[in-house]
């Protein structure tokens, strides 16, 4: 396999020259693919490994542009870029969905909790393992579109396998992650469709991978079988509940589960329409809030096929489209959904059979999967896993949600999206759309986002947002027919559904625009078009505008005149501030990703510095720190580490009832709840303990944040603003604290590819992108920080989408790879 590589200057000489080579190395490796040609489409018939090529070419931060002649080569080309920077990742995650982690790396060790929630290797394991014996992406893939995935993705996917085992073969790995280990393989297209179910089960399956792999049916003494007349149908006794399972308690830990809050991904995106900008064409920022380690990274590119698809933007690792991004007419963003993409079923089990369950008085047995997987540190473990017409049966969604398998009821647990690998196929149709019409065809015809919002923008100006999911279809008329007593109780808190699973007329259903079967149809999904702004902060979609709120959707979608997050109020406040000046520009974005506002110092800080003399009698230095706080998170902020501090103990100590002195109204709910109740001793407490807090660690009440929040990345300390999601910062850090290290010592997770996107009537979209973590995961990467050290000084990069733009690159670097 030739590799070629050269520089480039600004020169005028240098550049005809990388043009000129540029244009032969593309004219042998594009034949006739300057325009969408039907005939192309042969060439993405060829067997598996054979002849795949592509052009690489890498501008500033190591951002490859991808430049290839059908989707096979495209795939070539994404997957060998991923592998030079971040292999190690990936063969891990690799690992994990051929379900060997315990082969490699013991039963007892923990996957990084990018594929599925497993809290051991082996429950890991054992579920993926499950997925790959019962051939259930197999039978995805040959399920045919719309309903499965389209050719292209498939072809994309063979190509990015051929790719990243071409990059194994003829490189050298020097990330110490995985340099010379024997976990690091070639892999096959079907693995790489495997990781793309795990990214679309994150919600559902993924959710309760633990529950799943530890449900055990009871011991039961024989008993005979139970008629078909003895079913209970009809009675309200029909699911009983078990005696330890607390209808409040389950609620309450549902709610907690699904809350945004305590989610490790959310995102803020608002589009503006051409009303409120400089030009009359639309804007959009993109701000997901992901991992900064493991597997759910993001990674930057630019996919070009002449003549058929050319878009920019970021891809979750492993797969092979572009997640979010933008081209020359449409920019787009996701954020995670409040729609909770799972449901329970109460089976009533047949009396002395625990493994068989009652459907209108029928019996029908559960199907046992058993599996079997090898231990690093001793001999193979066998389990049993136990699924119905519903699903797996589960024994919990994590421990605070225990859902015990008793001699007379079972839970099976329902996820539509394992049925869906249409996500790839969504995105592609983004990346091919020319208006914001084309994005929203895309959505009625693929049907294929699992857990997230949409938000766009096109270049005539519009905006558009719709919540778009694949989402079990249960009505609010179905939960209220058919919720058993404990399924009354915990959808109008948390929207998980707990249906009746002995009715057979408790089934879901489906809607006849539905491309697959017990999921809502297209014409059942929130959306607002033309807004002057449309913004999501991971609330529901009613507040998306906050002139035009969205109501009418069921329950399971999200919540209606309900508090919202102070992230969610602030982005309002500042998105329609932005949209009620006017004159937008891509300017306003960038200001605007960094501002570092803390919504809750807006609220919350004056009251607290007028209580903290009676509360701190003793301490005046506090009170001043705190009054002359600038209520930002911004690096240089002094006084923003004791608020945060302060805030964090407050909130989780005081309940949110006793928080506020105006409370929460449906008619003003982004300026309510309001008025900090100081008089709670809650107040004095928490505030006397931040501060003791920081002076034990030797931490300066005022020292400015960036000096005790960073990150280190090869012994270099790199100051990172910001704030937690109690405070409200758009621009989201949630950091580990270690008093004894100097404060914030990591980020946990919080901003990561950032894109403030609009157009001035040229061929070129007007981008700028930043990706917090930096592309590479390789500490010898010279990729490994330099992102991360733009993002602490608030700077961006330009994007360069154009091909003159590319070939201007200063950095430019042109790699041609074949297989």
């Amino acid at each position: 396999m030739p590799v070629r590589t050269l520089s480039a200057r600004r020169s005028r000489g240098r550049l005809a020259l990388v043009a000129a080579s540029l244009a032969a190395v593309t004219a042998g490796l594009l034949p006739g693919a300057a325009a969408a040609d039907p005939g192309d489409r042969g060439r993405e018939h060829r067997p598996s490994g054979g002849g795949l090529s592509a052009v690489i070419r890498y501008t500033e931060y190591g951002i490859p542009h991808i430049l290839a002649g059908d989707y096979a080569d495209l795939g070539f080309g994404t997957g060998w870029a991923q592998a030079a920077d971040q292999v190690c990742v990936l063969a891990d995650g690799f690992v994990t969905v051929n379900g060997e982690r315990s082969r490699h790396f013991g039963a007892s060790g923990a996957p990084d909790g990018s594929l599925s929630s497993a809290a051991t290797n082996l429950a890991s394991d054992l579920y993926f393992r499950g997925v790959r014996e019962a051939g259930t992406v197999e039978e995805l893939l040959r399920t045919p579109a719309p309903a499965g995935p389209s050719h292209d993705l498939k072809e994309l996917m063979r190509g990015w396998a051929a790719g990243y085992n071409a990059w194994l073969r003829k490189n050298r790995i020097t990330d110490p992650a995985c340099a010379g280990a024997a976990w690091v393989r070639p892999v096959t297209a079907l693995d790489v469709a495997r990781r793309g179910f795990a990214v679309s089960v994150l919600g559902g399956q993924g959710r309760a991978v633990d529950g799943i792999t530890t449900a055990r049916p009871p011991a039961a003494p024989a008993a005979p079988a139970a008629r078909a007349g003895d079913s209970g149908r009809g009675r309200t006794d029909a699911a009983p509940e078990p005696a330890d399972v607390d209808p409040e308690r389950t609620a309450e830990a549902a709610r907690a589960l699904f809350a945004p809050e305590n989610a490790t991904m959310g995102s803020n995106a608002v589009a503006f329409s051409g009303a409120t900008t400089a030009n009359g064409r639309g804007l959009l920022l993109g701000n997901p809030h992901y991992p900064w380690q493991g597997g759910r990274r993001f990674w930057q590119s630019q996919q070009t096929i002449p003549g058929k698809l050319n878009v920019s933007g970021a891809s979750l690792l492993g797969t092979t489209v572009v997640s979010i991004g933008f081209n020359d007419k449409v920019a787009w963003s996701h954020t995670v959904a409040t729609g909770v993409p799972m449901n329970l079923h109460q089976l009533t089990l047949v009396p002395g059979d625990p493994t068989a369950y009652l459907v209108d008085g029928k019996p029908e047995r559960m199907t046992a999967r058993t599996v079997t997987v090898a231990d690093r540190d001793g001999a193979p473990v066998t389990r049993t896993q136990w699924w119905t017409r519903y699903g797996p049966v589960t024994s919990g969604l994590g421990a605070s949600l225990p859902l015990p398998w008793t001699a007379a009821t079972a839970y099976a647990l329902n996820d539509p999206n394992a049925a869906n690998l249409r996500g790839s196929d969504t995105a592609l149709g983004f990346a091919r759309a020319r208006s914001t019409r084309d994005v929203a065809e895309t959505l009625r015809r693929t049907q294929g986002l699992p857990w997230v919002n949409t938000v766009a923008a096109d270049a005539a100006g519009h905006s558009f947002f719709s919540q778009s999911q694949v989402l079990p279809r249960i009505t609010d008329e179905l939960a209220e027919r058919c919720s058993t007593p404990l399924g009354q109780v915990v959808y109008p808190a948390s929207g998980v559904a707990v249906l009746d699973g002995s009715r057979a007329d408790c089934a879901l259903g489906s809607d006849p625009d539905a491309v697959q079967p017990g999921t809502f149809g297209p014409s059942r999904m929130p959306v607002v078009e033309d807004a002057p702004y449309a913004v999501n902060s991971n609330d529901s979609a009613w507040l998306t505008n906050a002139d035009r709120p969205l109501t009418g959707y069921e329950r399971v979608f999200g919540t209606i005149a309900t508090p919202r997050s102070l992230r969610t109020r602030g982005g309002i406040e500042d998105v329609a501030a932005m949209a009620a000046r006017g004159r937008l520009t891509v300017r306003d974005l960038q200001e605007q990703q960094f501002a570092d506002r803390v919504p809750a110092g807006d609220l919350a800080a004056a009251d607290a510095a007028a209580a903290c003399p009676a509360a701190l009698p003793a301490d005046p230095e506090a009170c001043r720190v705190l009054a002359a706080w600038d209520r930002t998170m911004d690096p240089d902020s002094r006084g923003a580490l004791l608020f945060d501090r302060f805030w964090r103990r407050f909130t989780a100590s005081v309940p949110v009832a006793q928080q506020w002195k105006v409370p929460f109204s449906a008619a003003d709910p982004v300026r309510t709840p309001r008025g900090l109740v100081t008089e709670t001793p809650g107040f004095a407490k928490a505030l006397a303990d931040a501060v003791a807090e920081l002076r034990t660690a030797g931490i300066a009440l005022d020292a400015p944040l960036r000096d005790h929040q960073f990150v280190v990345r090869g012994g270099e300390r790199i100051p990172v603003g910001g704030g937690t999601e109690s405070l409200g910062v758009w621009n989201k850090t949630e950091a580990v604290w270690n008093a004894a290290g100097g404060g914030y010592v990591e980020v946990a997770h919080g901003t990561s590819h950032v894109q403030a996107v609009g157009w001035d009537g040229g061929r070129c979209p007007v981008a700028r992108t930043l990706l917090s973590y930096s592309q590479s995961s390789n500490p010898a990467s010279p990729h490994f920080a330099d992102q991360t050290r733009l993002y602490a000084g608030e700077r961006w990069v330009t994007s360069r989408f154009c091909e003159k733009d590319i070939l201007r690159s200063p950095a430019l670097k042109v790699v041609r790879v074949r297989d």
